[in-house]
């Protein structure tokens, strides 16, 4: 147990969670994280404890709901009841809507959408959120939850869902002292970015290089947001002084998206 607030981390070992669990961490969190792989979870705790964080976690795969009640179940056991919960965890994905497989559409939802049902419910009962008078429930949505992506109809799909269930919660919860909020990045530099702008080469037989050049072209700022400024919103929507802020989606986009 301690006497720091205690926050969940899905898919925190790189990109947007893994800046998000250190910043959380180095504001006087106690953090417990996961990922789906057990080596990649212990080496990111190994890692923050060594800059003096207090972090712990476990392998999770949000698509296995076993999974989430064992996270939320060890969280509790290790920390005390949750304060803050990050649904971080998600996937890309898409390409020509009509030759999409079920196989693909249906992991998209268990991944992006379905784990954050899931995961916050277990956090609201079992984390025991739901019986405390202050908590914040914070879900990385995207740019591509307010407006459709071409080639990614189930990203977008997701997404859209992922704002929908945010904005219905932090209604429902808003007497509670829970705020529940959601983050929509734009374009960051992820290694899922990377692998997004595989895709995009592949499907319109271009390069890599010239994505890049074209995605940017298309941000006001004329780059990337960097997963620090993501984490900095997510850490300021789990502060208290954000506590008149819920059931909205906020953007981190560098203009991208002005909606």
């Amino acid at each position: 147990m301690t006497s720091k607030r205690v926050a969940i981390v899905t898919g925190a070992t790189s990109g947007i969670g893994l800046a998000v669990a250190g910043r959380l961490a180095a504001g006087g969190h106690a953090v417990y994280l996961s990922a789906r792989t057990g080596d990649d979870v212990k080496s990111t705790v190994e890692n923050l404890r060594e800059e003096g964080l207090e972090v712990d976690g476990t392998a999770c795969d949000v698509r296995v709901p076993g999974d989430i009640d064992t996270l939320v179940r060890k969280a509790t056991e290790r920390y005390g009841p949750i304060d803050v919960l990050v649904n971080n965890a998600g996937r890309s994905g898409g390409g020509v809507t009509a030759d999409l497989t079920d196989e693909l559409w249906n992991d998209m939802l268990a991944t992006n959408l379905t784990s954050v049902f899931l995961t916050t419910r277990a956090v609201l009962n079992a984390g025991g959120m739901r019986h405390k008078s202050w908590g914040r429930i914070i879900n990385i949505a995207s740019t591509a939850g307010k407006q459709g992506v071409v080639l990614a109809a189930p990203y977008s799909a997701t997404k859209h869902g992922v704002v929908g269930f945010t904005k219905s919660l932090g209604n429902e919860l808003g007497p509670t002292g829970i705020t529940v909020n959601a983050v929509c990045p734009g374009y960051v530099e992820t290694p899922m970015a990377q692998r997004v702008r595989q895709g995009y080469a592949a499907a319109w037989s271009t390069t890599e290089d010239q994505i890049l050049t074209k995605f940017q072209a298309k941000i006001p700022l004329g780059r990337y947001s960097t997963t620090e400024e993501v984490a900095g919103m997510v850490e300021y929507l789990a502060s208290d002084i954000a506590g008149s802020i819920t059931a909205q989606a906020l953007n981190v986009c560098g203009g991208l998206g002005n909606f």
